[in-house]
């Protein structure tokens, strides 16, 4: 049987972002395209610097031939289940600013907020992502027909969850095992 795995906080954080998760096993369910679009509406509003907005997303849905080469993209421990998922989401980050051409320092930020934005979206729709930086970055450009100025940065699984129980190992037990989070004490400091 599918499930969420709920994070165990120590404080009250809000139950969208306490039920995100990554999951690897997906169901055959399809997204509706009217949830697809509101998802990446979504981070279309995220926070980003002079609002420059430098995120791009290329898609794919399962069963047509974009699918399948995003997927041929994928490295050997993402692509035995990620080919399972309804959705295919090429992240990508536009290197400089539109207005001058310079370097944008805060592109990869601003991405990650919008890529952030789309998963918290996502989860409130029921429809679960799965982030991965596993893929061959050449391959997906070319696919693509991406520009210098273009960073594949991410590919995203989107899809509705189903039970680990069909995943293989070691994809399974990764599936069924606890979600664990550093402390706060590793990675906030207080500087008085």
């Amino acid at each position: 049987m599918s499930h969420i795995k709920i994070a165990n906080t120590e404080h009250n954080v809000l139950d969208l972002i306490k039920n995100r998760w990554s999951p690897r096993s997906f169901s055959d369910k399809v997204i509706p395209e009217n949830d697809l679009h509101t998802i990446l509406e979504a981070a279309g509003w995220a926070a980003s610097a002079n609002n420059e907005q430098p995120w791009q997303y290329y898609y794919a849905s399962k069963g047509n031939d974009g699918f399948v080469q995003i997927a041929e993209s994928l490295f050997g421990g993402n692509k035995p289940w990620a080919q399972n998922s309804d959705v295919l989401i090429v992240a990508v980050a536009r290197k400089t600013f539109e207005a001058n051409q310079t370097e944008n320092g805060a592109a990869m930020h601003d991405l990650g907020m919008a890529n952030a934005h789309l998963l918290l979206q996502a989860s409130a729709l029921n429809i679960y992502g799965h982030m991965m930086g596993g893929f061959d970055r050449t391959k997906i450009s070319e696919t693509l027909g991406l520009t210098e100025n273009q960073l594949p940065v991410a590919i995203i699984a989107l899809g509705y969850l189903d039970d680990a129980e069909k995943l293989e190992e070691p994809f399974k037990s990764r599936e069924l095992a606890a979600r664990v989070r550093k402390p706060l004490n590793e990675f906030v400091f207080s500087k008085n």
